[in-house]
C-alpha cells in the first residue's frame, strides 16, 4: 500500500472507530511513518538502529544476504510489512528449506494478525498506527513473502491486468521494465519491477518486488502464476481486498477502544462503512497511480477538519531536543517502542515455531533481557507487557 491509504485512509477508519481528530492524525502519522523509519533516518535522529521498520533502496543494495544478513531483512520486513498468514503451514513432498520459506507467505486473518493488533491495546496511538500498517499490508501484499525467495516471489510472462470494461473486464498482458527511473503507465499495462535474478536470496526477490509497485495500487486486479501455488492461477483483487481491510482496521480500532472486545478474524466493520461505501469504492476504482487527494477529501467530510498532508518531519524536531530520559515520551519515542514491541513479537513468533529465517529469539517475559543493547529501553518503556525479543 501507498501514502494515499496507509496515511489518508487509515485518518478516515481511526475517525470512524470513534478516534477524535488529532488522535486519528495521530494514528495515521504513525501507520504511514512504517514505511519511513529507515536506519539511515534513525541514525539521523539518534534512534536505536533496531526499530527500523523499513529499509531504503540503498540500504538493501548493500546489505549482506549470509544467513545472518537474510535474518536482519526478514525481521523488518516480515515483521511490518509480509505479515506471515501461517507459521504452520503444511506442505508435502518438499524441503525443510523450502517449507520454511512457504511458512513465511503473508496472508490476511492470521493468528499473527491478532497478535499484532492486541499488541497495541493499552498503549499508545503511535502503536495503534504501526499496528494498522502492519494490517493493512497483509492485504495488499498477501501471496508474497517478507524474505528474499525467488521460489516465493517470482512472476513470469503469465502476469494479466484485469481493467473494467461494461459489465466485464478486459485483459491486458503486464508488460514489465526495470528502468527504475521509468514511470508506471496504467493506460498501457506497463510498470516496473525488479531485475530478474536467479540467486534465491538476491534482494530483487524480496517480497513483490518482481510484481514491482503495481500490488500496492488500489485499482489493480490480476491474475498470474506462482511456483509456490505449483503454477496455478492466483486471483488478486485489490479494490475488494483494500475495502476488506478499510472495514477490518475500523474494527480493529473499535476493538482496541472497548476493554473487552478482543480482536477476531474475519469480522469486519459493517455497519460503520455501508453509508460510505459509493464513495470509498470510487476512490478505490480510480485507475490512477495514487488517490491522495481523493481519500483527502473524502476525511475532510468525514470529520469536518482540515487533515494536513503527511511530512516525515513532523514530529523529528520534538525527539531530537528532547532530554534522553524524555525521548520515550515523545511522538517518535512511542513509536520507537511499538516498533521494537512489534518486531519482537513477530520475530518470537517465527522462532517459536521452529524457523530460523528470521534469526534466533528469547522470550523476554519469561527469559529476561538477553543483552542486546537496542532494547533496553523497551523493557523499561514495556514493563506490563513485556514482547519476545529478537
Amino acid at each position: 500500500m501507498q501514502l494515499d491509504f496507509h496515511y489518508y485512509a487509515t485518518y478516515c477508519a481511526a475517525y470512524l472507530a470513534g478516534y477524535p481528530h488529532e488522535e486519528s492524525l495521530k494514528i495515521a502519522y504513525s501507520a504511514q511513518f512504517v514505511d519511513c523509519c529507515s536506519r539511515t533516518l534513525l541514525a539521523r535522529i539518534g534512534g536505536p538502529s533496531s526499530a527500523a521498520t523499513t529499509q531504503l533502496s540503498l540500504e538493501l543494495m548493500e546489505a549482506n544476504t549470509d544467513p545472518v544478513g537474510l535474518q536482519d531483512i526478514t525481521r523488518i520486513w516480515a515483521s511490518f510489512h509480509f505479515l506471515p498468514g501461517n507459521l504452520y503451514a503444511e506442505r508435502k513432498h518438499c524441503s525443510k528449506a523450502y517449507l520454511r520459506r512457504y511458512r513465511l507467505i503473508c496472508d490476511t486473518n492470521g493468528s499473527l494478525l491478532v497478535d499484532t493488533v492486541e499488541l497495541a491495546r493499552n498503549k499508545s496511538l503511535e502503536a495503534v498506527g504501526l499496528a494498522m500498517h502492519v494490517l493493512a499490508d497483509t492485504w495488499a501484499h498477501r501471496y508474497f513473502a517478507g524474505t528474499p525467495s525467488l521460489v516465493i516471489n517470482n512472476t513470469n510472462h503469465h502476469f494479466y491486468e484485469l481493467i473494467p470494461e461494461g459489465d466485464g473486464f478486459i485483459e491486458l498482458p503486464v508488460r514489465f521494465n526495470h528502468n527504475p527511473a521509468s514511470p508506471d503507465v496504467p493506460d498501457k499495462a506497463i510498470y516496473t519491477n525488479s531485475l530478474y535474478q536467479a540467486n534465491e536470496h538476491s534482494i530483487m526477490n524480496l517480497g513483490h518486488g518482481r510484481a514491482g509497485h503495481f500490488p500496492d495500487y488500489s485499482y489493480a486486479r490480476y491474475r498470474y502464476m506462482p511456483a509456490w501455488a505449483d503454477y496455478k492461477e492466483v486471483l488478486k483483487d485489490n479494490p475488494s481486498d483494500y475495502l476488506c481491510a478499510f472495514k477490518q482496521m475500523i474494527y480493529a480500532m473499535k476493538c482496541l477502544r472497548t476493554e473487552d472486545t478482543r480482536f477476531e478474524v474475519n469480522t469486519y466493520a459493517e455497519a460503520e462503512t455501508e453509508p460510505w461505501i459509493p464513495v470509498i469504492e470510487k476512490i478505490l476504482n480510480k485507475r490512477q497511480l495514487e488517490v491522495c487527494a481523493e481519500w483527502k477529501e473524502f476525511a475532510e467530510t468525514l470529520s469536518g477538519c482540515t487533515v494536513p498532508d503527511f511530512s516525515i518531519e513532523t514530529y523529528l524536531e520534538e525527539y531530537m531536543q528532547a532530554e534522553k530520559e524524555k525521548k520515550d515520551e515523545t511522538t517518535m519515542g512511542r513509536f520507537i517502542l511499538a516498533a521494537l514491541s512489534q518486531k519482537s513479537m513477530v520475530t518470537n513468533r517465527i522462532f517459536s515455531s521452529g524457523n530460523l529465517l528470521a534469526g534466533y529469539s528469547v522470550d523476554v517475559s519469561k527469559n529476561g533481557f538477553q543483552g542486546i543493547r537496542d532494547f533496553q529501553r523497551l523493557i523499561r518503556g514495556s514493563a506490563d507487557d513485556r514482547p519476545a525479543n529478537p
